[in-house]
C-alpha cells in the first residue's frame, strides 16, 4: 500500500519496534524508508514470528503460516519501495491448490483449472457450478472494494463510517450475515458449503461467528490461487528483512523485551539481558495483550484484565511435524482432511473447549513441491489440527492425540506413517504461550467475530501512553500474513499523523 503522504514526518525521529513478526518487519520497513532511525528487537533467536522455521537431520519446517494467498498484497507491499516480490524469492503456482479427504472415503482436488472446479461442483449438486460463478462473482466484488476501502483505508473511529462515499462503496456487501447463511443461499450441499468455507481456519473463526465479508476468501482462493515461496514462507520472511536491512533497519535477536517506560520523545525499553534502548517511539509487534499486561504499568494500560478475559479468541493449534521415508503419494502439498459434519470440532473449540474427538485437520507436504525441505529419499510432513487455547497441555496428552492424529491420517488418507518417521517434534498450547507470549496459547489471536472486526479491534495508537503503537493480527485489518503486512502500513500511517 501507499502510506500516509505526510509519513515523511517521521524522519529523523528514533523507533524501536518490539517483535519480528510481518507486522513488525513491515511497520520497521515503512518507517526506515520515510527516514526513522529504527531498530528492531526479536525476543527469539530468529526473525518472522509465527513463521519461525525448524530445521533438524536435513529437514527445514515452515513452523507457522504455510499458505501463500493474495499475492497482490506482497507485489503492492515490496512496490512501495520501488522493489518487487521476484528480487527476493521465487513462486511456484501449486496445482492442484489443495486436495480434500472426507472421512466417508470422498477425495477431491480444487485446481487452477476453472472449468474443473465447476464441473467438480455441478457433481455434488445440478446447478452449482453456476452457482460457484455467482458466489466467486460477488466474492471478486468484495475483495476489490473491502481491500481498496476498508482494508488498506484504515477506519478506527465509528464517525469514519458515518460517510457517504463509504455507504456508497458498501452498499450490497453483507457486512452484518454470517458466513454460514450467507454459503446456505448457494449450495445445499453441506461438501461444497465447507469447500466455500474452510479459509475461515485462516481468520480464526467457525462459519457461525464470523461475518458474511469474508466471503471474499473465496475470491482469494479459486480466482487469485495458492503459491508456494521456494524455500518456504521462511524465505519470504528473508526477503522482507533483506528489505529492511536496505533500508537501514537494525536487527536485534534473543532480545526479549520486559518492559516500556516513557512517553514520546522519551522512551526506555529494557531487554532481559539488561540492555536498554531509547527511543522516541515504540511500536509493539509483540502480543497485544502480552504488552498491555506484562510490559506496561497498570495506569498506562488501555484495556482491563476482564477485557481481555471477555474477548473470543482464535484456535490454538496441535502441530506434528514430521520427517518420513519415502514418499507420501496420497498427499497434495496441500491437503484438508475433514469430517462430513464439522459442528462438533467448531463446537469443541469456541463452545465446550476440548480435544476434538473427531478432528478437521491440515497436512502440508512442502516436499511434493520443493526438494530442499527434506533429504533425499525422505518426505517433510507436518499435521496441524485447530484447537481451542487454553486448554492443557501436557507431554501425555500430546502422546495420546499424536496417536489419534497418525491413525485418523491412516484411516482416512491411506498414508501410514508410523513405521516411517525419523524425526518428530510436537508444538501446542503451551508453546504458542511461550515462545510467542501469546494469549491462552491462541495461534492466531482475536478472532475475526462481527464484535472483533474492523474499528472493533484494538486500535494501533494508544489512547493511554503518547508515542506508543501497535501493529500486527490483533489490529486492524486483522489475522493472516497479508494483513499483518498491510497492518504495518496503518501503524506507520499512524505514527505519522500523531508526532
Amino acid at each position: 500500500m501507499d502510506a500516509a503522504p505526510d509519513i515523511d514526518a517521521v524522519a529523523g525521529e528514533s523507533v524501536v519496534v518490539i517483535g519480528g513478526g510481518f507486522g513488525g518487519l513491515s511497520t520497521a520497513c515503512y518507517l526506515a524508508d520515510a527516514g526513522a532511525d529504527v531498530t528492531l528487537l526479536e525476543k527469539n533467536e530468529q526473525l518472522g514470528g509465527r513463521a519461525s522455521r525448524l530445521e533438524a537431520d536435513g529437514f527445514r519446517f515452515d513452523m507457522g503460516p504455510s499458505w501463500y494467498l493474495m499475492p497482490d498484497v506482497f507485489e503492492r507491499f515490496f512496490g512501495h519501495f520501488d522493489r518487487s516480490p521476484e528480487e527476493y524469492y521465487t513462486l511456484t503456482h501449486l496445482d492442484p491448490h489443495y486436495r480434500v479427504f472426507w472421512k466417508d472415503g470422498d477425495r477431491v482436488d480444487v485446481l487452477p483449472d476453472m472449468e474443473h472446479n465447476r464441473e467438480l461442483f455441478e457433481a455434488y449438486e445440478p446447478g452449482a457450478g453456476d452457482a460457484l460463478d455467482a458466489y466467486l462473482e460477488e466474492a471478486e466484488r468484495t475483495y476489490e472494494i473491502g481491500m481498496e476501502h476498508f482494508v488498506y483505508e484504515d477506519r478506527p473511529r465509528l464517525r469514519d463510517y458515518v460517510d457517504r462515499d463509504v455507504l456508497r462503496y458498501s452498499w450490497g456487501l453483507s457486512l452484518l450475515g454470517k458466513m454460514q447463511g450467507h454459503v446456505e443461499g448457494y449450495f445445499d450441499h453441506p461438501k461444497l458449503q465447507q469447500l466455500m468455507q474452510y479459509t475461515l481456519v485462516f481468520l480464526g473463526g467457525s462459519p457461525t461467528n464470523t461475518p458474511a465479508l469474508y466471503n471474499l476468501m473465496s475470491h482469494v482462493d479459486f480466482n487469485m490461487g495458492v503459491y508456494y515461496p521456494d524455500g518456504g514462507l521462511g524465505a519470504v520472511v528473508d526477503g522482507i528483512v533483506e528489505l529492511a536491512e536496505e533500508l537501514g533497519v537494525e536487527f536485534v535477536t534473543d532480545a526479549e523485551v520486559t518492559g516500556i517506560e516513557g512517553r514520546y520523545g522519551a522512551f526506555a525499553v529494557d531487554t532481559a539481558g539488561g540492555d536498554r534502548y531509547l527511543a522516541d517511539v515504540v511500536v509493539s509487534n509483540a502480543d497485544y495483550a502480552h504488552t498491555e499486561r506484562e510490559l506496561l504499568p497498570e495506569r498506562k494500560r488501555q484495556y482491563t484484565e476482564e477485557y481481555w478475559e471477555s474477548r473470543t479468541y482464535a484456535p490454538s493449534a496441535f502441530l506434528l511435524y514430521l520427517g518420513v521415508e519415502g514418499d507420501v503419494e496420497e498427499l497434495a502439498h496441500h491437503t484438508l482432511v475433514l469430517p462430513t459434519r464439522w459442528e462438533e470440532h467448531f463446537a469443541q473449540i469456541f463452545d465446550d473447549p476440548a480435544w476434538p474427538d473427531d478432528p478437521a485437520y491440515y497436512l502440508c507436504v512442502p516436499s511434493e513441491t520443493d526438494e530442499t525441505v527434506a533429504p533425499e529419499g525422505h518426505s517433510n510432513l507436518f499435521a496441524l489440527v485447530p484447537i481451542a487455547p487454553g486448554l492443557e497441555d501436557t507431554p501425555e496428552l500430546r502422546a495420546e492425540y499424536r496417536d489419534l492424529v497418525l491413525d485418523d491420517i491412516a484411516e482416512n488418507t491411506g498414508t501410514e506413517l508410523r513405521d516411517r518417521i525419523v524425526f518428530e517434534e510436537t508444538f501446542c498450547v503451551a508453546d504458542f504461550a511461550d515462545r510467542y507470549n501469546s494469549y491462552d496459547g491462541s495461534a492466531l489471536g482475536l478472532a475475526h467475530t462481527l464484535r472483533q472486526t474492523s474499528l472493533f479491534r484494538p486500535p494501533h495508537r494508544s489512547s493511554a501512553v503518547d508515542g506508543l503503537y501497535f501493529t500486527g493480527a490483533t489490529t486492524t485489518p486483522g489475522i493472516g500474513v497479508p494483513m499483518c503486512l498491510i497492518s504495518g502500513g496503518l501503524t506507520a500511517e499512524r505514527v505519522a499523523d500523531t508526532i
